[in-house]
């Protein structure tokens, strides 16, 4: 009587394992859900590398508008040929007089708007880099993003398998206990368990380090808790590499920021050929005299007006030829600098489209053959161990295989997901947004 209420309790213990086995929708963790798009349009308003950018581009811009801008002109107030002693006595020599004049620095005509050119392209150049830094700044917040929710995904998946560990346990011990079973399996099943164990801990220290870096991008401090990420299903990308690659060429702010540094040395060429011509300082100046009238000389002291030019002398040729070597060859660099951008952006996008191809197929096959396959041989493996037909690390070999599938699941779509928003970075442009999965 004894060992039959045995085998009846050893029979119930198995059903309960076998019902814990069967395939099970992921627990959703209490936290509410995070808005992607919320995410990044805080992360661009909020950090700190972003705000430093824009001042930046903002500082290149207030250059550029004082490029063109003349220098002040210049007031000279002088007494002129007066003595020492007698400083303002101006009746006793003709040539005495209060003078007050102005002056203006000139440059040669076309040197103003070639200055104004430059600081434009240089600012411009700037104001692009600051749209980098922001599509750079939403790559790594969907990357994150992503990351969480696999994470989350492998936490629901081991929290389901260490349960069934525990039933592993408690049901290897009982048919050890009924001489049905080897301690070995005993062992193997806590070993399992520790494992298993050992992985929560470490993917629940991903998790909180994977926060941090959302919360530092986010520029909020670094213990903000993070919600969870609702299930998507994989955008698929329809455009053509050619397609993506002129994208690229089109919206790419680095791209952007490039030509402008090229336009600017462009520009500096041309202003470095005007440099030997001399700039001009045209000087007005106005004499107030006073009438002389003395035993060596006799003047009416009328006033009398002064008008001046001068001009620099460009004989310093040789400062001039390196400042258009200069110009030279930050043109040849910019121009370099973005063909090497376009060849490694086609090469990128290529790379890119050929992982997303593969993970999507990934995707369809664990989701449509290996992960179907591998329940149904977990439920093969848990009935025929029930009657004695398989050992107990075959049991746990088909249950790992599972887990180990459902693993791979989730790793295959965060990547599609991640490469994605690298896509996205590359090309400058929206690809699609994760939509919900479809409901079975």
């Amino acid at each position: 009587m004894k060992i039959a209420m045995k085998k009846v309790r050893a029979s119930t213990l198995l059903l309960l394992f076998a019902l814990a086995s069967l395939p099970a929708k992921s627990e959703e963790r209490s936290a509410p859900a995070e808005d992607l798009h919320l995410l990044v349009t805080a992360a661009v308003a909020n950090n700190p590398e972003v705000k430093a950018s824009e001042a930046r581009w903002k500082m290149f811009a207030s250059k550029a508008k004082q490029a063109a801008v003349l220098d002040d002109p210049m007031l000279m107030l002088k007494l002129q040929s007066v003595s020492p002693t007698e400083p303002w006595v101006l009746n006793k020599d003709p040539q005495s007089a209060k003078v007050i004049g102005l002056s203006q620095q000139l440059p040669y005509w076309g040197k103003r708007p070639l200055r104004q050119e430059v600081a434009n392209h240089e600012a411009d150049s700037w104001r692009w880099a600051l749209e980098e830094r922001k599509l750079e700044l939403t790559r790594m917040v969907k990357e994150s993003y992503y990351q969480i929710w696999g994470i989350d995904k492998e936490l629901a998946v081991l929290d389901k398998n260490l349960k069934l560990l525990t039933d592993f346990v408690a049901i290897t011990e009982l048919k050890y206990s009924l001489g049905q079973g080897v301690q070995q399996d005993i062992f193997k099943a806590g070993l399992e368990k520790s494992s298993m164990l050992e992985m929560q801990i470490t993917l629940q220290q991903q998790r909180k380090s994977v926060e941090t870096n959302l919360n530092y991008l986010l520029h909020r401090p670094g213990n903000t808790p993070f919600g969870t990420v609702s299930d998507f299903a994989l955008p698929q990308v329809t455009l053509s590499p050619e397609q993506l690659s002129a994208s690229a060429s089109e919206n790419r702010p680095q791209i952007k920021s490039l030509t402008s540094l090229l336009h600017k040395s462009e520009a500096s060429q041309r202003l470095a050929e005007r440099e030997k011509y001399p700039d001009f300082n045209l000087s007005l100046e106005y004499m107030f005299r006073k009438p002389v009238s003395t035993a060596m000389a006799s003047d009416p002291g009328d006033d009398m007006v002064t008008l001046g030019v001068t001009f620099n002398l460009p004989f310093q040729q040789e400062k001039r030829r390196e400042m258009r070597a200069e110009s030279s060859y930050e043109r040849i660099m910019a121009s370099e600098e973005l063909n090497a951008l376009k060849s490694s952006l086609s090469l990128t996008i290529n790379e890119i489209l050929l992982q997303l191809e593969r993970r999507r197929k990934l995707v369809e096959l664990y989701k449509g053959g290996m992960i179907p396959q591998a329940e149904q041989s977990l439920e093969s493996a848990l009935i025929s161990y029930q009657v004695g037909k398989v050992d107990f690390l075959t049991l746990l070999d088909s249950r790992m295989k599972l887990f180990n599938n459902e693993r791979a699941l989730y790793d295959s779509q965060v990547e599609y997901m991640m490469k994605l928003a690298q896509l996205e970075a590359a090309t400058g442009i929206e690809l699609g947004t994760a939509a919900k999965p479809p409901h079975p």
